[in-house]
C-alpha cells in the first residue's frame, strides 16, 4: 500500500518560555487523509505545539513544511490562508455576535464591499446541517447558547474556511455522546475527503475510536512518532506518557459501615430551579462521596449552582450542618464549609492574570489578615504548602495561573478549598482536559479527601468516572433523580439505560 502523502511535517522544533521550555526538537509528520493524535499529560508541550502549528506562536528553532515546501507562519492568519484551521480547547467565539456572523468572521461573503448577509445566513445554515445541528439557529446570539452548541459553532468556523489540516484541541469535552457521535461523523467525511486531522483528547477511548496514528510527548519532546492508533496497547501509551504504570487509576473503594453513623454534611430537600431540574432529596456524609450522572442538560450542574447559591431555587432547601441555607448566597455557603470547583474553570472560578498563590488563598484572606491589612507572607506560605500537597507545577506560587497547564489549573482550584478547610467539595468535571497521569493523581486526592472527613458530591460526564470513585450514585435524566443505588451494584450499561431511557 502507498503511504499517504506527508501534508505538514515539523522537524526538531524548540520553544522555550521564561523558566519553561515548553518544546524541545519536537517532530510530527501529518498525512492527508489521517486522523493524527497528539497524547501527552498536562505541561507536555501539546499546546505550545499545535499553536506554533498554526501560526499563533512562532518557535525558536526547527522547522515546518507544508506540503513539502518551508514554510514560516508569523500569525494565525497565515496559516488559514494554506489550509490550517485550529479548533483551541477554550473557544474564542465572540459572544455578543449571531452563529452565522461566528463562523464567517473575518472572511464575511461579499460583493462591492459590503458583506452579503443572506449568503451568510444561508452558507452558515449548510454548514450547520452538515454537523447535524438542526437545533442551532443561525441567527441565534451565542452567548445564548449551551456550551455544546458554542463548541459546534466552533467546528462549523473551522470548516467555513475549507481546511486541509484542521486542528481540533479536546474538541468533545464539553459533547455528549450523541454530539460526540456528530462530531465523529463529520470527522471521518473530512478524513475520506483527504483532509488530515490532528486531534488532542486524554480519552484514549476516544483515541481508540477515531484515531489512526498516534505521537506522544512527554516534557516538551516527542517520545513516540506515528504509532498505530487501534492496536497500540494502552499500557504502552500510558508508559510513554507519564513514564510509570497506571494500570489501576481508581483508589480501592473502602466498605460501606454497617451503620452509617457519620453526621450529614449536606441535606438537600424538595430542591427545583424552574426549567433545569425539580423535586430533587438527597444527603452527603461526612466523609461519602456521592456521583451524580446523566446526559449533558439533565441539570446536574444547575443542580450544583444552586446548592452553592450561585442561582436561587424555586422551591425545596439546602441544610449544611443542620442549619438551612438562604438561598442565592454563596457567601453564607462558603462560610458554612462549601466549596465549589465549577465545570468552566478558566471562565468560572479562577483570576487568570492573577498569580497561583492569590488564586488560592482568595475565600480564606480573612486567615491573614491583622488590622485590616493582609500578612503576604503567611498567605504566600500556607498556600504554597498546599499546593505542595498536590504536586502543582511549576512549583512557583507566584506564577500566574494563566501559565499552567490545564491539569495544573484545575489542582489550583482544589487546592482553594484545602485551604479553606470545606467540609462539603463539590467537583463538576473535575477531570475535563486533564491527562491519564493527572487523572490518577486527582482520583487518589479525591478518595484522600472523603477519608479526612470531607463530603464529596462528584459530577462527571464520565460513567467509569462516577462508577469509580462514588460510594453511591444518583441517575439524572431531564432534572429528575430516577434511580439511586450503591456504586458497587451499578455498572456502566445500567446507567447508561437509565439516562437514556429513563427505565428505573
Amino acid at each position: 500500500m502507498t503511504a499517504a502523502p506527508a501534508l505538514l511535517q515539523a522537524r526538531s522544533l524548540s520553544k522555550s518560555f521564561p523558566g519553561v521550555q515548553a518544546l524541545a526538537n519536537v517532530s510530527i509528520t501529518v498525512a492527508s487523509g489521517e486522523v493524527h493524535c497528539l497524547l501527552g499529560q498536562n505541561g507536555a508541550g501539546k499546546s505550545t505545539l499545535i499553536k506554533v502549528l498554526a501560526g499563533a506562536q512562532p518557535p525558536d528553532s526547527g522547522e515546518l513544511l507544508w506540503r513539502g515546501e518551508l514554510v514560516a507562519f508569523k500569525h494565525p492568519t497565515a496559516a488559514l490562508a494554506r489550509g490550517i484551521a485550529t479548533i483551541y480547547q477554550e473557544l474564542d467565539l465572540i459572544g455578543g455576535l449571531s452563529v452565522a456572523d461566528n463562523i464567517f468572521l473575518g472572511h464575511e461573503p461579499q460583493s462591492l464591499g459590503f458583506s452579503m448577509r443572506r449568503t451568510i445566513r444561508d452558507e452558515a445554515r449548510a454548514l450547520l446541517d452538515r454537523l447535524g445541528c438542526a437545533d442551532i439557529d443561525a441567527g441565534s446570539i451565542v452567548e445564548m447558547l449551551s456550551a455544546a452548541q458554542q463548541q459546534l459553532v466552533s467546528v462549523a468556523r473551522a470548516l467555513s474556511y475549507d481546511a486541509r489540516l484542521l486542528i481540533m484541541d479536546e474538541p468533545t469535552a464539553v459533547l455528549d455522546r450523541a454530539e460526540t457521535e456528530t462530531l465523529f461523523r463529520v470527522i471521518r467525511e473530512l478524513v475520506a475527503g483527504g483532509v488530515a486531522i490532528v486531534y488532542i483528547s486524554h480519552r484514549l477511548d476516544e483515541i481508540r475510536e477515531i484515531g489512526s496514528v498516534v505521537t506522544v510527548l512527554k516534557d516538551g519532546r516527542s517520545v513516540a512518532e506515528r504509532l498505530p492508533a487501534q492496536s497500540t496497547p494502552t499500557s504502552a501509551l500510558v508508559q510513554l506518557m507519564t513514564g510509570r504504570s497506571v494500570e489501576y487509576p481508581f483508589p480501592p473503594r473502602p466498605a460501606p459501615p454497617a451503620v452509617d453513623t457519620r453526621p450529614k454534611v449536606l441535606e438537600v430537600s424538595g430542591l427545583s430551579r424552574s426549567g433545569a431540574f425539580a423535586d430533587v432529596s438527597f444527603a452527603v456524609r461526612a466523609g461519602e462521596i456521592v456521583g451524580l450522572a446523566g446526559l449533558v442538560g439533565s441539570g446536574r450542574s444547575e443542580l450544583l449552582e444552586t446548592i452553592y447559591g450561585a442561582a436561587r431555587a424555586s422551591a425545596g432547601s439546602v441544610r449544611m450542618g443542620g442549619q438551612t441555607l438562604p438561598g442565592g448566597s454563596t457567601e453564607t455557603a462558603v462560610a458554612r464549609g462549601m466549596g465549589l470547583a465549577p465545570e468552566e474553570r478558566k471562565r468560572q472560578a479562577l483570576l487568570l492574570d492573577d498569580s497561583v498563590f492569590h488564586n488560592v488563598s482568595l475565600p480564606s484572606l480573612d486567615r491573614f489578615a491583622r488590622a485590616g491589612l493582609i500578612d503576604a507572607r503567611r498567605e504566600l506560605a500556607a498556600a504554597a504548602e498546599v499546593l505542595g500537597s498536590l504536586d502543582v507545577r511549576p512549583a512557583d506560587p507566584e506564577r500566574i495561573v494563566r501559565e499552567l497547564s490545564g491539569g495544573n489549573q484545575q489542582k489550583v482550584v482544589v487546592a482553594r478549598w484545602l485551604l479553606r478547610n470545606c467540609a462539603l467539595l463539590m467537583l463538576d468535571e473535575p477531570t475535563r482536559g486533564v491527562d491519564v497521569g493527572a487523572r490518577a493523581d486527582l482520583y487518589a486526592l479525591v478518595r484522600a479527601l472523603a477519608a479526612d472527613g470531607i463530603g464529596i458530591l462528584l459530577v462527571s460526564s464520565e460513567i467509569p468516572e462516577v462508577l469509580g470513585l462514588a460510594d453511591r450514585v444518583l441517575v439524572l435524566r431531564e432534572g429528575r433523580v430516577i434511580h439511586e443505588a450503591a456504586a458497587a451494584e451499578l455498572d456502566e450499561a445500567r446507567v447508561l439505560d437509565l439516562i437514556m431511557a429513563g427505565q428505573a
